[in-house]
């Protein structure tokens, strides 16, 4: 059996930044999320169309965020990065949740098979979120995240394209 190799968040960060500058692009979401305030200690499993992407565990305050896509993939967003990046539409809540709309916008990379190599990543592998979790990263998905760098993620290719537009 083959040990899964794990890149840290700084290490995956340090290989993609060069390429996401010269060759990402902007994106922004063409879509509303819906959100709810966590109550703390809410565990959160990311599953999207491919299947189980990663977890985390919300704090008091944070948001339990889901997107509108067929998936309805579900994730965790620190109170303070919600506040900055999404504005409420609606407060009818579904479930708890209420509407809101993004304000702002992400850097991403296609992985292609091409750009894996150069890389010299595999065609599937894992790297630990800014929260500390494992996050798997597969051909023909896109690598994104804020345009200062501060953290990069996982966009799962078909809910990337559900959800966001250049």
């Amino acid at each position: 059996m083959i040990a899964k190799i794990v890149f840290s968040q700084q290490e995956i960060l340090k290989k993609l930044r060069p390429l996401m500058e010269s060759e990402g692009a902007i994106y922004r979401k063409k879509t509303n999320i819906l959100a709810k305030e966590a109550e703390g200690g809410e565990v959160v499993e990311t599953v999207t169309g491919d299947g189980f992407e990663t977890t985390n565990k919300a704090a008091p305050g944070d948001f339990i965020v889901q997107n509108q896509t067929e998936a309805r993939e579900q994730y965790v967003v620190r109170k303070e990065d919600f506040l900055k990046k999404y504005k409420p539409v609606s407060k009818s809540a579904r479930k708890g949740f209420s509407e809101y709309r993004s304000t702002g916008s992400i850097i991403a990379l296609e992985l292609t098979e091409e750009k894996l190599k150069a890389l010299g990543l595999p065609r599937k592998f894992y790297f630990k979120t800014d929260w500390g979790e494992d996050m798997v990263a597969k051909e023909g998905d896109f690598m994104g995240g804020p345009t200062d760098f501060s953290e990069v993620y996982r966009l799962a290719r078909k809910e990337f394209f559900e959800t966001y537009s250049k």
